[in-house]
């Protein structure tokens, strides 16, 4: 069996285990881990996952790249992460809708795609940390747009030698995201709400990251920090899985044959998610386009199309509030797949850093035969939502509206009849007064419960239990903090 070693996209000489890539999170040069090679599967190795459960699925992907767990430790973290907590026995069910697949990632604890990782990283990391034979604590640092911030808290809560803080930007996730994160239980879990917006909360924390000063203070707690947002190598992998269990579920339905190629679209942000379809395209699973789906908010649509990333726009706060994002993390993993360049990608990220932009136009071609982009503003997205009800009796959350719709515009503006599966990000429950208005409602008045109960009569839906039970659950995490006072903030918490 081969060892899968990891790098920096950025140049550093180390070499590491994927064990060490996962504590770590970042490697030391501010750059992200990517794997040594992509790992081969074969049509009939896709094939043998069709009549698999979720979880097999889960270890044959996972070992080709988690080289240094052994099968059992595989075994025991998929069966920990997934076995009690999802409401579908499937996990990630792929249902019709209309003329389109919906995969549905959101059966897990949080109702959001991020629990497909985020209930499997922290047995990785447990796992890791004794396999490294770590004795610090390993804190935990995430910057959420959302939905990454419960899902980690959840996963996270009351884990041996493991503490988070989670910073989420004031006012800038919806009611039921920050009730979820603000009444998070735990003995080592803190949450502080960023006076800013998300890409605010995502510099703080890595900035604290390059921190050396900040490393050495931490270093005399006997504590090290590692993250939990998808720069982190263990919160992609797990992402790769739901592309080869989706293609299995339409081999086992007869929808394909071993070897169609199929289309995928994904609501995008920070770019993980739709990250982890390229790296199954290149492990060989048949993959035609990878339809990457942006609200106003759409600096990766405009990269995608011309080969220029400049966030230096408008930022707007939308009802697709976990794509509010205009510095996508995980693109940069893609440059470096792109070039197999670590100084031209570095040259990239310091003039992003320092000018707020940078021209890789140069990879146009490649960028253009693997992705397509567009994107939908809120009035779009809303008429996606009230249109897509209306002809199939579904509801779509606000980002799967925004996926839904740039699927259609993809398959009406190249005539591409490739079956085409759209990525399901969260339970519209999470987002009930956004969906409500798409049915020309209004939820003025009423609190995120008396929107649930009215949504779950106009869909027919049934409210998910754990966001139900949210009812009356005691605030236990008050603390807001400016944007410039994340580092405070995590020292006070470390100290504590």
């Amino acid at each position: 069996m081969y060892t899968m070693d990891y790098f920096s996209t950025r140049g550093a000489e180390e070499r590491v285990s994927s064990a060490a890539a996962i504590l770590q999170g970042l490697a030391s040069d501010g750059g992200l881990y990517v794997p040594a090679a992509f790992p081969q599967i074969t049509l009939s190795e896709i094939a043998a996952f069709a009549p698999l459960s979720y979880e097999e699925r889960a270890v044959r992907i996972l070992r080709l790249y988690l080289t240094d767990y052994t099968e059992e430790e595989l075994q025991g973290c998929v069966s920990r992460a997934y076995g009690h907590t999802f409401d579908d026995v499937r996990r990630a069910p792929v249902r019709a809708v209309g003329a389109l697949e919906v995969l549905e990632l959101w059966h897990g604890p949080t109702s959001a795609f991020k629990d497909m990782a985020l209930q499997l990283l922290p047995q990785l990391m447990s796992t890791a940390r004794k396999k490294m034979g770590e004795q610090d604590t390993i804190l935990i640092l995430v910057a959420t747009s959302g939905d990454t911030g419960k899902a980690a808290l959840e996963g996270f809560a009351d884990a041996e030698g493991i503490r988070i803080m989670v910073f989420y930007p004031d006012g800038g996730v919806s009611p039921m995201q920050r009730l979820q994160m603000v009444t998070q239980e735990g003995a080592n879990v803190s949450v502080c709400a960023v006076r800013g917006n998300f890409d605010d909360a995502q510099r703080g924390v890595k900035e604290i990251f390059g921190d050396a000063a900040m490393a050495k203070e931490l270093a005399a707690l006997h504590t090290k920090l590692s993250s939990a947002n998808s720069i982190n190598w263990g919160r992609l992998v797990p992402q790769i899985v739901y592309y080869f269990s989706a293609y299995a579920d339409l081999l086992a339905e007869g929808k394909i044959a071993a070897g169609d190629a199929v289309n995928f679209t994904v609501p995008t942000g920070n770019f993980g998610n739709i990250l982890a379809g390229y790296y199954a395209k290149r492990m060989g699973l048949p993959v035609g386009k990878l339809i990457c789906a942006s609200n106003a908010n759409n600096v990766l649509t405009d990269f995608l199309q011309t080969g220029i990333y400049d966030r230096k726009r408008d930022f707007y706060q939308t009802i697709s509030p976990s794509m509010d994002i205009l510095i996508s993390s995980n693109l940069e993993r893609l440059l470096y797949h792109l070039t197999e360049n670590a100084g031209q990608v570095d040259a990239w990220m310091r003039s992003l850093t320092e000018e707020g932009r940078y021209d890789a136009s140069s990879l146009l071609p490649a960028l253009k035969e693997n992705f397509w982009a567009a994107f939908a503003d809120d009035t779009a997205t809303e008429a996606e939502i009230r249109t897509v009800h209306e002809r199939t009796q579904y509801t779509l959350d606000t980002h799967t509206a925004v996926a839904y719709r740039a699927a259609e515009g993809y398959r009406s503006e190249t005539g591409d009849t490739r079956p085409m599966i759209v990525l399901s990000t969260a339970s519209p429950y999470k987002f009930g007064a956004s969906v409500l208005h798409a049915f020309g409602e209004t939820a003025d008045g009423m609190d995120e419960f008396a929107q649930m109960e009215r949504l779950q009569e106009r869909s027919g839906m049934v409210i998910p239990t754990r966001l139900a039970a949210l009812r009356g659950a005691k605030i236990l995490h008050e603390d807001s903090c400016a944007k410039d006072a994340m580092r405070a903030a995590v020292l006070t918490f470390a100290r504590a």
